[in-house]
């Protein structure tokens, strides 16, 4: 295992550890992005020839050996991860990467890379979110990874909506509701500060803690991604 220093970004109320599995394009190009973004990054890869794909400012931890095996994902600290991906180039080690890390380690995120859009079926009987295709992977499981911390409670995929539930971190407070939020990609349906219903117009100030309910687009994740706190879960 190789481990280096971690930068810790400013204005994050801590970094999460991320267990990342699979150094080719993908997994080193979202490897750089949480790492650079603060995140402790956790990179598995059964070639130790691949980690040269991580840039020189990469500050994370490298683990050579297969992704599937408990004694190399506890390694790279399987069991402290709020996220897992699996973006090796096979779909098998993936799956059962991502059942591992789902079931026996209960990790809380978990999401992989898929090859074969005719195994989508399998993937979403067995609990497993994916990304398939080939452009912005990275980007679109880095969002995914992060949305995590959020909870569900609607969903239309037909209309690419989904009404979701989450706390505000330290980066929302004394921002306006405008300033976090627009009617088109990110509609803000209420606020709740304790127990109790906030009302608001679009110069209502918001605080850490408040917890917000809101109607995204899928171009709509970007935009709160960063207010997310992500220690806490509704």
């Amino acid at each position: 295992m190789k481990e280096r220093n971690v930068k810790v970004v400013q204005g994050e109320k801590s970094p999460m550890h991320i267990v990342i599995a699979g150094c080719g394009r993908v997994g080193s190009q979202l490897a750089e992005q949480l790492a650079f973004e603060g995140h402790n990054v956790a990179v598995i890869d059964k070639n130790a020839s691949s980690f040269s794909r991580l840039g020189g400012t990469f500050n994370g931890i490298t683990v050579t050996g297969q992704a599937f095996d408990e004694k190399v994902l506890e390694e790279a600290g399987i069991r402290k991860a709020g996220a897992f991906a699996a973006v090796t180039n096979y779909d098998n080690t993936n799956l059962m990467a991502a059942q591992i890390a789902l079931s026996v380690f209960r990790v809380p995120a978990v999401i992989t890379r898929l090859y074969d859009p005719d195994r989508r079926h399998t993937y979403k009987e067995l609990g497993i979110d994916y990304v398939c295709g080939t452009a912005l992977v990275a980007e679109r499981m880095k969002e995914k990874l992060l949305a995590g911390y959020m909870v569900t409670l609607h969903e239309r995929l037909d209309l690419g909506l989904q009404v979701v539930e989450f706390f505000l971190n330290q980066k929302a407070e004394g921002r306006k509701v405008a300033d976090l939020f627009d009617s088109e990609r990110a509609r803000l349906l209420t606020v709740f500060r304790g127990n109790e219903s906030l009302g608001w117009n679009d110069d209502t100030f918001l605080s850490a803690g408040d917890r917000v309910v809101v109607t995204l687009r899928r171009e709509g994740l970007g935009l709160v991604l960063e207010f997310v706190d992500r220690e806490s879960i509704p």
